[in-house]
Order: C-alpha cells, then sequence, then structure tokens
C-alpha cells in the first residue's frame, strides 16, 4: 500500500487548516471516497504529541484536484 503522503509527484497545495488530527483525517476520508488523494500534515510527531499541533493541521492534496476537493468541502459546510 502506497503511504498516504506520496501524491502525484510529491507536488502538494494546502487545501485547509484545521485544529485536530481527527479531524484532518476526516476529511482525508470524505476526499477519498470521492475519489481524492489527500494527505495530512502535522508537526505533531505522527500523531504522538498532539500538543504540538498549534499551528494546525494541513490537509494536502495535488495542484490538480485542488478545485474539486473545495467544492467538496463547501458542500460539506454547515448553512
Amino acid at each position: 500500500m502506497m503511504p498516504r503522503e506520496q501524491i502525484v509527484d510529491r507536488l502538494t497545495v494546502p487545501l485547509t487548516v484545521v485544529t485536530s488530527r481527527t479531524e484532518a483525517e476526516l476529511i482525508v476520508g470524505l476526499l477519498g471516497s470521492n475519489g481524492l488523494r489527500a494527505a495530512v500534515s502535522a508537526d505533531d510527531a505522527g500523531g504522538q504529541d498532539p500538543q504540538l499541533q498549534l499551528e494546525g493541521v494541513r490537509v494536502l492534496v495535488a495542484p490538480s484536484d485542488e478545485a474539486a476537493a473545495r467544492r467538496i468541502l463547501d458542500e460539506q459546510a454547515p448553512g
């Protein structure tokens, strides 16, 4: 199985920044269920030190998937 961090020639753009790895993983799962690849990026020692997530947790996507990923997130937004 290919690691999630390897996305299209390792070129990624930030899609969003959220407050927890759990929320980021849910977004990655949502995007994956819609056929898009995404990765979580956080400076939290691989989830072992969540208190290090002070700058947030980033969800990354391939540049070619960014517009579709934003539409999917917008559709999920409340209101």
